[in-house]
């Protein structure tokens, strides 16, 4: 269970770092996108 956590974290903060994303809004959408994905994963 730790290692699904540690991983989806991981992968997510990777995600949003290849994002790069250039505005507030656009980093709220993928901070969304995100913890989606880490809900799914858990």
């Amino acid at each position: 269970m730790t290692r699904k956590l540690i991983l989806a974290i991981t992968a997510g903060i990777f995600a949003f770092a290849a994002t790069a994303c250039n505005t507030v809004s656009g980093a709220g959408q993928d901070l969304e996108s995100i913890s989606d994905d880490v809900n799914e994963e858990i």
